[in-house]
């Protein structure tokens, strides 16, 4: 199947690093679903791809079981197949001490970047494996708080570490209908949710600092790259990030 024949659906898509991976994929060749709860904010999206037509903005709470099932018909009623879904919608909560977290503010967390990647994964897992050809990929974002926390940010890192758990667990459970899951996960990417790191975050020790940033592009890059690779071929884990950033050795 050429890349012009393939399906992505993108969640998250009306700003940052979903906006960037799906034009991206559109300018690879891709047909894009582009989903969000804004849909103006997904148009904004579209707009600026110059292959629009390939393009279909769906207004999506990630987090809403019939509203993900609506998201997928439609890709299926307009292209018949879903090859590529990038999870990457998701939220935080301010960053407060972790005895002061409100349950409200860990349950939207968890809602928006859990539940949210279960469900989309689950509705594309069902498409990718009766479809024909079968098959498909799965790529979710996990984040570098997959793998060491910030401080004051307890729902956004365990929700980041359990969607490693997801990804293992689909990887394995979509083997024998040909459906492979990895994560990438990222590191300062500028967009507006990480601006303010350009300017001061918090660290480990308390003390605030200025961080290194990357262009959002290089991580769009990267989402096509894994999505484009055969489906014998995997990559299960990628961590792209600035590279003076405070990750390798942080606290």
């Amino acid at each position: 199947m050429s890349v012009i024949d393939k399906v992505a659906v993108v969640t998250g898509a009306g700003s940052g690093i979903g906006r960037a991976s799906a034009l991206a994929l559109l300018e690879a060749g891709y047909r894009v679903a582009l989903a969000g709860r804004r849909l103006g904010a997904l148009e904004d999206s579209v707009a600026l791809c110059t292959s629009s037509e390939r393009a279909l903005a769906c207004a999506t709470d990630v987090a809403r079981p019939d509203e993900v099932a609506r998201l997928f018909a439609r890709v299926r009623e307009r292209w018949g197949r879903v090859d590529v879904l990038f999870n990457n919608a998701g939220t935080n909560a301010p960053g407060v001490a972790f005895e002061d977290l409100s349950y409200d503010k860990w349950q939207a967390v968890v809602d928006a970047n859990l539940t949210g990647s279960f469900l989309c994964a689950q509705a594309a897992f069902r498409i990718m494996k009766a479809q024909q050809p079968r098959g498909g990929r799965i790529i979710n974002n996990g984040s570098i708080s997959a793998h060491a926390p910030r401080p004051d940010s307890a729902p956004y890192t365990a929700t980041k570490h359990a969607i490693t758990g997801l990804t293992k667990t689909i990887s394995l459970d979509g083997r024998k209908y040909d459906i492979a899951c990895g994560q990438i996960d990222v590191g300062n990417a500028m967009t507006e949710l990480a601006a303010r790191m350009s300017t001061g975050v918090k660290q480990a020790n308390g003390t605030v600092a200025v961080e290194a940033m990357m262009d959002v592009s290089r991580v769009a890059e990267a989402v096509v790259y894994m999505a484009s690779l055969p489906l014998d071929t995997n990559v299960q884990f990628m961590t792209i990030m600035a590279t003076k950033m405070p990750f390798v050795g942080r606290g």
